[in-house]
């Protein structure tokens, strides 16, 4: 097996970390893991808010560049409501955002937290001010899930991860299909957790939601590797099949980005980054991602060069 280091794709933007919690409006513990949009022409981040309790919820801070200039909501923009949705009742976490035409309206698939342990959950908005529950949509123990923006065959896909309960068991990527957006099934394992002494030997999960490239699906994910006391999540790519995501076409085998940088390596978990979302600006691939589940950072690469890298990447290996 042959194999070149690319290093990291993506450029860290120089006024990092760009949202903190000294940035709130209200009293919080900590800002981070935003998913992200075009709405209206700005920059718009759905950031989890951590409170003093310890229970998250979802605040939306815009921006027209995308970097500063930040106008935060006043107060919590999407609260749980554990009153008729129990699943909510330790609160909600980690959403990605995508867009379904079709509908004309946003999709949010977050976490829901309660005694039974995370699961998805998935609302709607138009405006993000007002949103439309549908409820979870999986089962705990389960997290990092979006939603494609197109049907398949007549039918909507999502990507999310179970987690096995025994933590001596890798916990992989897994894709859904669903004719209505409220019962799926067709569950099938997308991508594995490597073995051994891989960078994401031990779990992995969806980091933004999916997008359209000319050639397929990119996808960002996360991938954690426990050979020590101490566990790192990095940033990997792979490039699904257009017409059919259950097709991995390239899979990146080194990380293209990991924690580096102070505001990455110290803060609530140490040696995280980790993106909910993403957008395209001017041929740039911006992610959006939670620093050491602490503050709200960005990384640019040109969405060419990511395209070139992913397409020379082999296909998936090493998965079991």
């Amino acid at each position: 097996m042959s194999w070149r280091d690319h290093g990291e794709l993506f450029v860290r933007h120089r006024k990092n970390p760009i949202l903190t919690v000294d940035d709130w409006p209200y009293r919080a513990n900590s800002v981070f893991n935003p998913a992200a949009a075009i709405v209206d022409g700005k920059t718009l981040l759905l950031v989890r808010v951590e409170d003093h309790r310890g229970f998250s919820h979802l605040t939306v801070a815009r921006s027209e560049n995308g970097i500063d200039g930040w106008e935060i909501d006043s107060k919590p923009t999407f609260m749980p409501d554990p009153v008729n949705y129990p699943e909510e009742i330790y609160g909600i976490e980690d959403p990605r955002i995508t867009y379904i035409d079709e509908m004309g309206k946003w999709a949010i698939v977050y976490t829901a937290f309660s005694d039974s342990g995370p699961l998805p959950a998935l609302a709607f908005t138009e405006d993000f001010r007002n949103f439309e529950r549908a409820g979870p949509i999986m089962p705990p123990d389960n997290k990092d899930a979006a939603v494609f923006p197109v049907r398949f065959n007549g039918k909507w896909a999502m990507i999310h991860r179970p987690a096995p309960n025994f933590h001596s068991l890798k916990a992989n990527i897994w894709l859904s299909f669903s004719k209505d957006l409220k019962e799926w099934g067709g569950h099938e394992v997308l991508m594995f957790a490597r073995e051994g002494g891989w960078w994401d030997a031990y779990k992995i999960g969806l980091s933004p939601q999916p997008i359209r490239v000319p050639d397929g699906w990119l996808i960002m994910y996360h991938g954690v590797r426990q050979t020590s006391p101490k566990i790192s999540y990095r940033l990997g790519l792979a490039l699904l099949d257009l017409e059919d995501p259950r097709k991995v076409l390239h899979r990146s085998e080194g990380y293209v980005f990991g924690p580096i940088e102070p505001y990455e390596r110290s803060g609530d978990v140490n040696d995280v980054v980790f993106p909910c979302g993403w957008v395209v600006v001017d041929g740039e691939l911006r992610i959006y991602y939670g620093g050491a589940d602490t503050s709200v950072s960005t990384a640019r690469a040109k969405l060419d060069d990511i395209l070139e890298y992913i397409r020379g990447c082999p296909e998936e290996q090493g998965s079991e």
